[in-house]
């Protein structure tokens, strides 16, 4: 006898609709077969939603992959309870795990869709990482893109849309992809697909909602009866990135809007992109030759004939008033959203350079002092206070940039699941930064040895 999921797939008679093909050809352009790791699926239980994870159980059985449905209640509709029960019960019926989170605590007054996101895509990230999955497949449509572009045209700073894509939740989402197999299909097409299987689906009455951009953008995409064609917004050239140094990136004068944007966000550990008027400003200074300093997006441009650096600005480290970070022992931490920490003992801290120099070793002062003078005060330190101890790095701990491997995915080194690691061409280390030993702060390692993290 078939099982649930197998008889919900045959209602569906007749030849497939072309943007189901389509979107299979994503799936097995990106994803990997018979693994044991899981897939996440964002359900929300709109139509949209519920049609990728058809489309996705469908693929999964096939390919001998695990699926986890994830729905994210962000407790803004009297009504969510009935719209979870229908997502975790479409959820079971395909096959599919199925966990509920909430987004709890104050909400703001103004950019709610924005922070609603934004917690949407940590929530998710926490999910997947605990999971163990790589992937996040996320249900937009080629009508979410065109809608999109409306909204950047009236001013709106959405990043556009795009296939495949690192989480943009950071550092929580680190290692984490976004799969967005549906950018072919339109919104229609999908709910028609639905109501020919016989599934249900929610409306969301935000989506209709004239105080929200994204509602607006439908409204007068609607009243133009412009189809909405694009399948995937371009993403445009990631020219221009030279080498990556630990935490910092060095970029040519003609660098893509693209890449500098990454290699800004990346250097300065935040999460969100620099302003495009801004970001205008700093190409033209660099297409005219110009030897300047600029502070963006958290991260420090120093141009200058020989080379155009960019790292992390220490300023807006002292003017957010970071304390020292606790540590827990043999866990990884992500510190300042660029380097990886572990340490093997507690009681140990981590916190920036600045300020803290003076209490450094002088193996450790001359290490620092190698560097440009930018880089240092950025630069983490470990501190104890029993017995007290400052250093680059500690006894039984280690520290990793993040920086290299996440501009990595940010510019699309990495393309396929099973390109776990994406190392960015040209990336060096300079491992000689960072003390053996606390204990007698011996001589720093050798060229070449290996940092655990």
């Amino acid at each position: 006898m078939p099982r649930p999921a197998e008889r919900a797939e045959r209602r569906l008679t007749g030849p497939a609709p072309s943007w189901v093909a389509a979107a299979g050809a994503v799936l097995d352009a990106r994803l990997e077969s018979d693994v044991d790791r899981p897939l996440v699926v964002a359900l929300s239980g709109g139509g949209d939603s519920m049609a990728l994870l058809r489309l996705t159980a469908a693929w999964a059985r096939r390919r001998g992959r695990k699926l986890l449905a994830v729905t994210v209640d962000h407790g803004l509709n009297p009504d969510s309870a009935r719209w979870n029960a229908l997502a975790e019960q479409a959820a079971r019926a395909v096959g599919a795990d199925w966990e509920l989170l909430r987004w709890t605590g104050p909400k703001p007054a103004s950019g709610l869709p924005a922070a609603a996101r934004r917690a949407r895509h940590r929530l998710l990230a926490d999910a997947a990482r605990l999971a163990g999955a790589r992937v996040i497949l996320m249900a937009h449509t080629a009508d979410d893109a065109a809608e999109g572009a409306w909204m950047q045209a009236e001013g709106s700073t959405l990043g556009r849309l795009r296939a495949w894509a690192p989480s943009p939740a950071w550092p929580e989402g680190r290692g984490l992809m976004l799969l967005r197999p549906l950018l072919a299909a339109r919104r229609t097409e999908l709910r028609d697909w639905l109501v020919a299987a016989g599934c249900d689906w929610i409306e969301d009455p935000a989506n209709a909602d004239p105080r929200f951009a994204r509602a607006r953008a439908r409204r007068a995409l609607a009243a133009d009866g412009s189809p909405a064609t694009s399948t995937e917004a371009p993403a445009g050239p990631a020219r221009g990135v030279l080498v990556v140094e630990d935490d910092q990136v060095l970029v040519a004068r003609d660098a893509s809007t693209r890449a500098l944007a990454a290699a800004l966000v990346c250097a300065g550990g935040g999460d969100r992109p620099p302003r495009r008027d801004r970001l205008a400003v700093l190409l033209s200074r660099l297409r005219a030759g110009e030897a300047f300093v600029a502070i963006l997006a958290g991260a420090r441009l120093e141009a200058d004939q020989a080379c155009i650096r960019i790292c992390r600005e220490a300023g807006e480290l002292r003017r957010g008033g970071a304390a020292p970070l606790p540590l827990p022992p043999h866990a990884e931490t992500v510190w300042d959203g660029r380097w990886l920490v572990r340490v093997d003992e507690p009681g140990w801290s981590v916190a920036a350079a600045d300020g803290r120099m003076a209490r450094l070793s002088d193996a450790d002062r001359a290490a620092l002092k190698s560097l440009p003078a930018g880089l240092r005060a950025a630069r983490p330190v470990l501190i104890r206070n029993d017995p007290p101890a400052t250093v680059l790095a500690g006894k039984g701990g280690k520290a990793q940039a993040l920086v290299g491997e996440r501009l990595a995915r940010a510019l699309d080194r990495m393309t396929h699941e099973s390109d776990r690691d994406a190392v960015f061409h040209g990336a060096a280390s300079r491992k000689h930064l960072f003390s053996a030993d606390i204990m007698n702060e011996g001589p720093p390692p050798r060229p070449g040895e290996p940092r655990r993290a």
